[in-house]
């Protein structure tokens, strides 16, 4: 009888276990998810713009952005989840845009996206 309460208290001491490790789990993922690290604008000319991935499928872009004429170009690369912010940039593609982005940092996997850079918003700059 004793035996068959300890194994039962190791069941009930993993299981316990068990459930504190997923809900730290769940935990980090919406706060990763939810908390963004920094948010901003980047302007210039969307170069590279392709939906990529095995499993995961996002759209991968690389913008363009000259400070100073003459000047070498920087890139900044991004990653659209948002199908439909990502047919304004396909519309907007060879015109100068301002892409508004949400920064995240720690995400568990590239399956999010390749960059911790998501952009929420695009306009095209006349």
């Amino acid at each position: 009888m004793n035996s068959i309460t300890t194994k039962a208290n190791l069941i009930k001491n993993i299981a316990i276990v068990i459930a504190i490790l997923f809900a730290l789990c769940a935990a980090y993922m919406w706060f990763a998810f939810t908390w963004s690290y920094s948010t901003g604008e980047r302007a210039g000319y969307v170069q590279k713009f392709s939906k990529k991935g095995w499993v995961c499928k996002t759209w991968e872009g690389e913008l363009s952005m000259m400070s100073l004429p003459g000047q070498v170009p920087e890139k900044f690369f991004f990653t659209v989840r948002n199908n439909a912010i990502a047919e304004k940039i396909n519309r907007s593609l060879g015109k100068k845009v301002a892409l508004n982005y949400d920064q995240y940092k720690g995400l568990p996997t590239s399956c999010f996206g390749d960059t911790e850079f998501f952009v929420s918003d695009v306009k095209v700059i006349e």
